[in-house]
């Protein structure tokens, strides 16, 4: 198998991210993975991957943290040449309608989904441009089929957020689409991960219906997604926001 550099994950102990994270590793590559809190659930991505004889790191940063950001680089720095980013850390604010949102969560959801995503980006592209020497790679971005619709009732600031990151992917794609780098979205429908715990059943179901193919994604689904668009198989791909919503 060709030898391949270091994929990074940023959230990437659970749902979309480890699923993302345990693909890239059967491809070949060495995976890092960012994780803020659950620690147990990183440390078992890395022995799954290191049980199949792969190279995996867990790192805690909090990626709307700019000094703990700089450090976790530093450490992927060290395992590694970073080829691929997947900016997948999100945070939803909980669910909420607009009146009685607090300053407070508005600011998490855009210090985690945007500083952290626009961060993280910096530090990929002054690795990876040809610019400053690098050799180029790919940065894929985790939106959401939420910037498409809106969200009302539920999360619109996480809506909002993520409709920030689709303008990000195409301004950065055109960017640095001559120094090396592919920048793409994919944008995720309802996927069965526990980003949806505090919905109700009965809002699950409504849900569930409205989806053209009658169910609901899963991560791995998903994470075939962001592989492809890292792939060589995508290199004439750029700015790219692929939903992934079963039609929804």
């Amino acid at each position: 198998m060709e030898k391949k550099g270091v994929f990074l994950v940023t959230g990437g102990s659970r749902g979309i991210g480890a699923a993302v994270a345990l693909l890239a590793a059967k491809n070949g590559y060495s995976v890092a993975i960012f994780y803020r809190e659950r620690e147990d659930e990183a440390s078992r991505v890395v022995y799954t991957i290191e049980a199949a004889g792969g190279r995996a790191l867990a790192v805690r940063v909090d990626v709307s943290d700019e000094t703990a950001l700089l450090s976790g680089f530093e450490s992927v720095d060290k395992f590694g040449h970073l080829q691929v980013l997947v900016n997948n850390a999100g945070v939803t604010g909980g669910i909420s309608r607009l009146e009685d949102l607090s300053a407070a969560t508005i600011e998490q959801v855009c210090r985690v989904n945007i500083v952290g995503t626009f961060l993280a980006s910096r530090e990929a592209v002054r690795r990876m441009s040809t610019r400053h020497g690098g050799s180029g790679g790919s940065i894929i971005n985790v939106s959401s089929g939420a910037s498409v619709h809106g969200t009302p009732n539920t999360w619109i600031h996480y809506a909002a957020s993520k409709g920030a990151i689709d303008t990000l992917t195409i301004g950065l794609s055109k960017e640095v689409a001559q120094e090396g780098i592919r920048v793409n979205a994919v944008r995720p429908g309802v996927i069965n991960t526990d980003i949806h715990e505090h919905r109700t059943v009965a809002q699950m179901m409504v849900l569930e219906k409205a989806i053209p193919m009658g169910r609901f994604g899963t991560p791995e689904e998903i994470a075939e997604v962001i592989l492809w668009l890292a792939s060589p198989q995508a290199s004439y791909v750029i700015g790219t926001l692929l939903d992934a919503r079963g039609g929804y």
